[in-house]
């Protein structure tokens, strides 16, 4: 292994590491890329193993980073972030096992054609080349990404954040172990070996033209930071504004259900919903026990005047509040005068992110899957499936909310690209 890589502070100019990183991913790159997949699987799986084999090392590491984020004072949700015990080691494992067992992208004909003149065009997915991983506390995010590059062919360099600087490291040992294992390049996943802030606007930079693709994990200053500074393009979400509509066809129980786990199966995820529509319609049966049954699940409601109506609990919501992702346990509540106007409101205040409708009406539900414009919209389910995870992709490198390639959870197939193969028998143009 790298020299570099074993050391805990890089000296000397962040510039000069950055850009010989780059160089060395972009070798790699090219190596991975004609990997046989049987061998890409076998690393994978060797380096899950690896994790596992390597669990009390992983744990002391991230007990180092522990200790100080408590001196530092950090929020207990932070440090939540952070922590790693037995059963989330053994998690990561498994992702990286799932991952490993997916279809291999690289080659994939995803369509094909004949031209009059005989020539037969066909569409194959390739790899990106070089992807930047960018991202705070959550240490399973070097595991995760790791593995979804190798699969899809793709080098990676991985910048996590300075509180997870140890624990990142030992499960770089053992994704590179997975690696070396099978004779595939070590340098096809780096981690930046220093802890300098310069070494993120040297990777927005992309390197010299080394970098391909930059894809953040982390708050709004960083996703913003990154989309603000790139010279690359950015698979990236800046906010998930994310709703439930209670359509007028809503079956009570299912939407106390969706709307509970929505809203409070974990309040700081980026799926969380943060805006409650209630259809006018059914507001009389259907507002009141869903406010009451947040409010006593621990949640803050701010609503309008309909909402407050219902429960004197409700604090007055401001306009500011439709636009606000709270990634904590308050929701905004609204009522509207049908689906357009939860559609329209969706429009204005979302951020593409993921949506919601409740409805027993396969009309409306078809109405909303259709005009919101979301990377995910559900009919009859919580928007905490927003996860790659959840979508069968084993992880996912980030959710993408942009309109270019990549849009929801970025799995091995969204990191590829494609090229077009034309085979012919002499033909010439006239």
């Amino acid at each position: 292994m790298s020299a570099k890589l074993e050391s805990v502070d890089a000296k000397g100019d962040v510039a000069v590491l950055m850009k010989d990183m780059g160089r060395r991913a972009r070798a790699s790159a090219r190596a991975l890329a004609l990997a046989a997949p049987d061998k890409k699987t076998a690393a994978l799986k060797a380096a899950a193993q690896a994790i596992r084999d390597n669990a009390s090392a992983i744990l002391q590491a991230n007990a180092e980073d522990i200790a100080a984020a408590a001196a530092d004072k950090l929020t207990d949700a932070f440090r939540d972030r952070l922590s790693l015990d037995a059963k989330r080691v053994a998690a990561m494992a498994e992702s990286v096992d799932i991952v490993a067992a997916l279809p291999d992208p690289v080659g994939v004909v995803t369509s094909s054609w004949d031209r009059p003149n005989g020539l037969k065009i066909e569409r194959v997915r390739t790899p990106l080349g070089v992807i930047a991983v960018i991202y705070e506390s959550r240490p399973n995010v070097t595991a995760d990404a790791g593995a979804l590059c190798v699969k899809s062919g793709n080098a990676v360099i991985l910048r996590g954040g300075s509180e997870s600087f140890h624990s990142s490291r030992a499960i770089h040992r053992a994704l590179v172990n997975g690696l070396e294992s099978q004779g595939l390049p070590a340098d096809a996943i780096q981690l930046v070996p220093t802890r300098d802030r310069a070494a993120v606007g040297e990777l927005l930079s992309g390197l010299g033209g080394s970098i391909d693709v930059v894809v953040p994990r982390g708050g709004k200053a960083l996703v913003g930071r990154v989309e603000a500074e790139a010279r690359v393009p950015v698979f990236a979400h800046l906010e998930g504004v994310c709703h439930v509509y209670v359509h007028s066809a809503a079956d009570l129980e299912m939407a106390k259900k969706i709307v509970l786990n929505a809203k409070m199966r974990r309040t700081g995820v980026c799926g969380s919903a943060e805006t409650l529509l209630v259809d006018r319609a059914t507001a009389s049966t259907h507002l009141k026990p869903l406010v009451e049954m947040l409010i006593a699940a621990g949640c803050e409601i701010r609503g309008d005047e309909a909402t407050r109506a219902a429960d004197k609990r409700v604090i007055a919501a401001t306009e500011q509040d439709w636009s606000t992702e709270y990634l904590d346990a308050i929701l905004s509540v609204k009522v509207v005068d049908g689906i357009q106007a939860a559609i329209d409101h969706i429009e204005r205040h979302g951020t593409h992110h993921t949506d919601s409708i409740v409805t027993g009406d396969r009309e409306a539900a078809e109405k909303f899957l259709s005009e919101v414009d979301s990377a995910i919209v559900l009919h009859n389910a919580s928007t905490q499936f927003a996860d790659g995870g959840e979508f069968g992709f084993g992880a996912e490198i980030g959710i993408a909310t942009g309109r270019l390639h990549a849009r929801g959870p970025v799995g091995v197939e969204q990191l590829t690209s494609f090229k077009y193969r034309v085979l012919g028998n002499g033909q010439t143009r006239p």
